[in-house]
């Protein structure tokens, strides 16, 4: 009889969360933030694949197309992750993992985006675009979600190239192809992604621990991933300087980018030093300023230059 009323609660209590539905979980599902910034990396390579302006048309179809994949990509996640996500902090209350939507109309709602996205790219765009588009969304949300993320702590370094592609994305659906200075673009992002995603793991180590995912930080402890941060944000300041080594920018990209490194490196030195969580924290935020305000300042140099 106990077991009976149980049933009956939980499923009142499933159909009270069911009705509470709205399309802010829909939304929510597409990690619209994630989606912004990779937007932005996306103009800001549509921008600089020509000396002028590309069309208006390539800016609205271009980016609409690689949003609704990129979104799509994220529903996925969130299926993918559903049990994860119920035991971390940090996404507990995410749509699917309090069943707010449920995993099918999840899976639904991602093909939708997922075509709605390939069509645009298709129709209005060119099919080189919408091919390297599709292959990101299955490298992010097949290859590092479905295994990477579960099978290695240098997860987030093999998988960090999907996240990367959003630059030579909007660059192929201006140009049609792709172009030596797009991958430098990608380079920047797929060292930046190490330093600024482990940061925020060691803040939030006890999640992944609890969730088992092997970060490196739950796997190789604090040191050895502050180390290792230290190590690619040389990297990064390395590879940062690649665009005026090779003429792709100026003296104003060059100043830009040094300052905005070293900036960086003194937060990871700093981390080291101390293996603070608020330090940690800190540097997982200005890793996102330090990202935006480079392609800015690349945009600016760019521009002043032509």
């Amino acid at each position: 009889m106990s077991e009976q009323v149980d049933v009956l609660t939980n499923r009142q209590v499933s159909s009270q969360v069911r009705r509470r539905i709205s399309w802010r979980d829909y939304l929510e599902l597409t990690k619209p933030r994630v989606v912004a910034l990779m937007i932005l990396t996306s103009v800001i390579g549509m921008l600089l694949a020509t000396s002028g302006l590309p069309s208006l048309g390539v800016l609205i179809w271009g980016n609409l197309g690689i949003a609704f994949l990129a979104g799509a990509a994220a529903v996925v996640n969130h299926v993918v992750d559903q049990k994860i996500d119920t035991v971390m902090a940090r996404t507990r209350r995410r749509p699917v993992a309090t069943g707010r939507v449920a995993p099918a109309e999840a899976v639904v709602f991602a093909a939708l985006l997922a075509s709605v996205g390939m069509v645009v790219l298709m129709w209005q765009v060119n099919h080189l675009t919408a091919w390297l588009t599709l292959a990101s969304l299955v490298g992010y949300a097949g290859v590092y979600t479905l295994f990477l993320k579960r099978a290695t702590p240098q997860n987030i370094t093999i998988g960090g190239l999907a996240g990367a592609m959003p630059p030579l994305l909007g660059w192929t659906a201006v140009t049609g192809q792709v172009d030596g200075h797009a991958l430098l673009l990608v380079l920047i992002i797929f060292a930046w992604t190490p330093p600024h995603f482990w940061a925020l793991a060691i803040h939030r180590k006890e999640d992944y621990a609890k969730a088992g995912i092997p970060m490196l930080p739950v796997t190789h402890g604090n040191k050895f991933t502050e180390l290792h941060i230290l190590l690619y944000t040389l990297m990064l300041l390395a590879v940062s300087l690649l665009p005026f080594v090779t003429g792709m920018s100026g003296w104003i990209y060059l100043a830009g980018a040094l300052a905005l490194g070293l900036r960086f490196l003194n937060y990871a030195i700093r981390l080291l030093k101390g293996d603070d969580r608020r330090v940690a924290l800190n540097t997982f935020k200005y890793s996102i300023t330090y990202l935006m305000a480079l392609f800015v300042v690349l945009l600016v140099d760019h521009y002043v230059f032509f």
